[in-house]
């Protein structure tokens, strides 16, 4: 379903601010793969994902998804393949809008639209139907604006959002960064949920390497814009957060410096 070849990527070439964030960089996940992506501070995760996403084009290398090659699409181009959920909860929704009205510009995603807005009362009931899986009471706020729910509320419609029209690849840009712990325990609830149902192929960045463990069939670990570790099956099941860092040491030849890591 994702097949990147060789990708490399250097910001400000040839300055005094030269940083190669990524280094012939190959990842290919099959249908269904929900693949968890860990890494230090400027080891190139999330320059990977805004490479796939076409946030940043590649300077080397190509990206193909479901056997199209996107390597020189635009953002808004490869927006009817790809779902995103970013870091911030306010990203991904439009906050002076409804629940129903940010459901419904999803649900059209892709489609040819015109001037005419109209949520008929039977996609009105669907709506309902998918918020009432979060278990969130949102499902009796449909005109409620966006921007008066809470974080978690706000992450889990985005999490529907991105998954309303079954995208080939799922981006999880770190989406429970920023919430509190409990919230962030069930949003990655819903998380595993909608991709189990769904039978989604996920890329999922995230700083915690509990998180990075439990979640997913692969987990793929990045150092100074190189894929270090790639781990998945029973190997994967048996992992644990003391096995991680010594393969990570083994690997890169150094200690795992990243405190938000290893304290979450």
């Amino acid at each position: 379903m994702l097949s990147m070849n060789g990708v490399s990527k250097i910001f400000n070439p040839g300055t005094v601010n030269e940083k190669t964030a990524l280094r012939n960089v190959s990842l290919n996940l099959e249908e269904g793969d929900f693949v968890t992506l860990i890494g230090g501070n400027g080891s190139g995760k999330s320059t990977l994902l805004n490479c796939i996403a076409g946030v940043h084009m590649v300077d080397k290398g190509s990206i193909v998804i479901d056997g199209v090659d996107l390597t020189k699409f635009s953002e808004h181009k490869r927006a009817g393949v790809l779902g995103r959920v970013f870091q911030d909860p306010m990203f991904g929704t439009a906050a002076n809008l409804g629940i129903e009205e940010n459901l419904a510009l999803a649900f059209r995603r892709g489609q040819k639209r015109s001037l005419r807005w109209h949520i008929s009362a039977k996609e009105k009931e669907t709506y309902k139907e998918l918020l009432k899986h979060l278990d969130l009471g949102l499902e009796d706020r449909l005109s409620t604006k966006v921007g008066l729910l809470s974080g978690g509320q706000r992450q889990a419609l985005t999490l529907v959002m991105a998954t309303l029209k079954k995208p080939k690849l799922l981006l999880l840009d770190e989406h429970t960064a920023a919430l509190d712990p409990k919230t962030a325990a069930k949003v990655l609830e819903l998380t595993d949920r909608f991709i189990d149902e769904g039978n989604l192929t996920a890329l999922m960045v995230t700083h915690n390497m509990k998180d990075a463990i439990k979640h997913g069939n692969r987990l793929v670990m990045m150092h100074d814009g190189y894929i270090i570790l790639d781990i998945q099956g029973e190997e994967k099941q048996k992992l644990t957060v003391e096995d991680l860092l010594q393969r990570f040491g083994k690997a890169s030849g150094e200690e795992f410096a990243n405190d938000r890591a290893l304290l979450s």
